[in-house]
């Protein structure tokens, strides 16, 4: 299976993704012309290779009418500390001009200074008009209706009320725009990315100070794996959030991989760690041999045999995928038994609701954990005996068959005969 993971070791930012996804092609810059051939007004996207700890990768500046964001920033506010009214796309580019944060924002500017804005239907009437596919319009307008939706509650403003500052936006459409281009050529079965790292730290604006992750990042970033660290920057952006929670199927460790490209994408500033977001493209297990489980385990020394047996039964009914018990010896000496229930993801918190009713534990463990599994089937074949299903199961180059115990089970009442002769009776002409 055609995987894609990206290490969010040091965050991610959507140029910082556009980087990384290009270094991933075998030509890099007929895609940059593509992307410069796109009529996104104003924008122009430029590489340049750029070393970070040692490490080569490249770097994509995106400019609007000639300036970057940043240039925006310093314009206007002469690297103090931004004032702003705090409706915005805020792409805090953790690697940019001394600031830990950068945002996009609608400005609330004390010189007069006048920008045009954009709200969310804006941004999507453009999109339509962009020389992209139906599939990868979708996917930047979907992008954006998450970055919007995320700042609608942070303010407590309806959607249609966010507007973002002209420069900012139309850098975050290119980056956007770059990336779901990039998803589309390099077309993935799966992608996959690291637990995020957001930063620490504050970011200071017209209504006080805020903590890293941002509000609209954190919002977005729900029910992902995030972490913070000793980096005093704003790591993971509201636009590079976005992207990852629009394309990532899982976050986690990576998967076993054949790799065949890996993408370096390289901010500006400097920290000790190397600045710059991993991609990996290569070939993983594919889906259905390999997957992700939840063991959730148990002890208990005060229940009967019977007790065991029906809570078992209840797991099973609740959607395990399997269920057994182990003797264990326990504390002061006790003879007691290790429960083990293993499910799906989706199934954790049914299972750990029956687990506590049906057994006498106050505490359980839970595990997340591989599971490799060959592609199994149900076939019906004729034999000397009569029809008879067969379980198939292939994967990892090999393959097995075995007889259906319930089909080998009627066979033996009925001519009554053991298990070990009903299966010879079957394999007889074979």
């Amino acid at each position: 299976m055609k995987t894609l993971y990206f290490d969010c070791k040091m965050g991610a930012a959507g140029d910082m993704m556009t980087a990384a996804l290009l270094e991933l092609l075998p030509d890099p810059e007929s895609f940059l012309k593509r992307l410069n051939e796109l009529g996104i007004p104003g924008v122009k996207f430029e590489t340049s290779r750029v070393s970070k700890c040692g490490i080569l990768g490249t770097h994509v500046r995106v400019s609007v009418d000639g300036q970057e964001e940043s240039d925006k920033m310093h314009a206007h506010h002469h690297g103090h500390d931004h004032h702003h009214e705090h409706d915005h796309d805020h792409e805090h580019h953790h690697h940019d001009h001394g600031h830990d944060h950068e945002h996009h924002h609608h400005h609330d500017h004390e010189h007069g200074h006048h920008h045009e804005h954009r709200g969310l239907a804006d941004i999507l009437a453009l999109v339509e008009t962009l020389p992209i596919s139906r599939k990868v319009k979708e996917n930047v307008q979907a992008v954006y209706t998450l970055i919007a939706e995320a700042e609608s509650q942070v303010h407590g403003r309806p959607v249609d009320q966010i507007h973002f500052h002209e420069v900012g936006s139309m850098d975050a459409v290119a980056d956007v725009t770059a990336v779901c281009l990039l998803m589309e050529e390099l077309a993935p079965d799966q992608v996959l990315a690291s637990p995020v790292h957001v930063g620490s730290g504050t970011v200071k604006c017209a209504h006080g100070v805020l903590p890293v992750p941002a509000p609209a990042t954190a919002l977005i970033l729900r029910e992902v794996p995030i972490y913070g660290g000793r980096i005093p920057s704003e790591l993971c952006t509201p636009t590079g959030a976005a992207l990852l929670k629009h394309f990532v199927s899982r976050f986690g460790d990576m998967p076993v991989m054949n790799t065949h490209a890996i993408g370096y994408g390289c901010g500006k500033k400097d920290f000790p760690v190397a600045n710059c977001l991993r991609a990996f493209l290569g070939d993983a297990p594919d889906a259905s041999e390999s997957d992700w489980v939840i063991e959730l385990n148990c002890n208990v020394d005060d229940m009967t045999a019977e007790e065991i047996a029906f809570a078992m039964e209840r797991f099973f009914e609740a959607g395990a995928l399997e269920a057994y018990t182990v003797p264990v010896g326990m504390k002061k000496g006790r003879p007691g038994t290790l429960i083990r229930v293993i499910c799906r993801p989706d199934k954790k918190e049914e299972l750990v609701q029956s687990i506590f009713k049906h057994t006498t534990t106050i505490g359980l463990r839970e595990n997340e954990t591989r599971r490799h599994v060959m592609r199994r089937s149900i076939l019906r074949r004729e034999t000397p005996a009569g029809p008879i299903r067969f379980k198939e199961a292939e994967g990892f180059g090999l393959k097995k068959e075995k007889a259906e115990y319930e089909d080998l089970a009627k066979l033996a009442r009925e001519r009554g005969i053991s298990l070990f002769e009903a299966r010879a009776l079957i394999e007889s002409e074979e």
